[in-house]
């Protein structure tokens, strides 16, 4: 093993052994909230509509539009990712659905949700530099100089991005759990922003946002009639795609542009 401190190898351990279905996993996760949101425009289709006719008053035709490019746009968008098929595509189509809806729901100016929707395009850029770098294995037994710089940059981005999730979780009260939570937190960003144990510190804010995620949106515990149960799910599932995003980087590792790539170097 190459890490001679236990937490190393046991790091190395788990990755070794959920090598094969990690990937899968993050993937599943990351796609989970354009599936959910894709879904909802299928059974909530006459209230969308209706929703952004009513805030643009772009008429019927339009707002259907709009609805359908959603639901084909985010479904679609899923299959291709979970089928392996055109992800670069499925990847620039899911950008465009969460730009469009970024507009459209007028998300430009909610600091909390734009943070968020950011967040989901940091996941997407990791699923897109993994898919670059299958593209790539055809040679896997060759030893490259240096990784493509645009991979690179793409897993930087992402992770900075990623991280974005994790300030709108951030609690600004005084109590001692919050502010340990605060702490640890803010800590496991920065680690991964810069790629600095990178894995450990994704893993640890994959379970750390799993537990959070779990405990406050409950959506299942609420009725399905009241809206605090569709808010609650749209909040599940979007954290569920960042876990995904964390995930792809426990799997993938920070890529290039990192301090533990830098590390082998010194």
């Amino acid at each position: 093993c190459m890490c001679p401190d236990s937490q190393g190898s046991a790091q190395e351990q788990f990755l070794r052994v959920t090598k094969q279905y990690l990937p899968h996993v993050a993937r599943l996760c990351l796609i989970s909230t354009f599936l959910e949101d894709g879904i909802r425009m299928w059974f909530q289709w006459s209230e969308q509509r209706d929703y952004i006719d009513t805030t643009w008053n772009c008429g019927y035709l339009l707002a259907s539009s709009f609805v359908f490019l959603n639901l084909l746009g985010q479904l679609t968008g899923c299959v291709l990712v979970l089928s392996r098929n055109f992800v670069q595509y499925a990847c620039f189509g899911l950008f465009g659905i969460i730009a469009l809806q970024t507009i459209a729901y007028s998300i430009l100016w909610d600091l909390k949700f734009l943070m968020r929707n950011l967040a989901l395009g940091g996941g997407l850029l990791l699923l897109l530099a993994e898919s670059r770098s299958e593209g790539k294995s055809m040679f896997a037994g060759v030893p490259t100089m240096r990784e493509s710089s645009p991979k690179q940059y793409m897993q930087l981005g992402g992770r900075v991005l990623l991280v974005l999730m994790f300030m709108t979780l951030l609690h600004f009260d005084a109590s001692f759990f919050s502010i340990v939570q605060n702490i640890v937190g803010t800590a496991l960003m920065i680690l991964v922003a810069i790629g600095f144990k990178t894995k450990l510190a994704a893993l640890t804010l994959v379970v750390w946002l799993f537990a959070i995620n779990v405990y406050f949106n409950a959506f299942w515990t609420i009725p399905v009639y009241k809206p605090m149960h569709d808010f609650l799910k749209y909040d599940f599932f979007q954290t569920m795609s960042v876990i995904g995003g964390l995930l792809l980087v426990v799997a993938l590792g920070p890529g290039g542009v990192s301090m533990d790539e830098k590390k082998k170097e010194w």
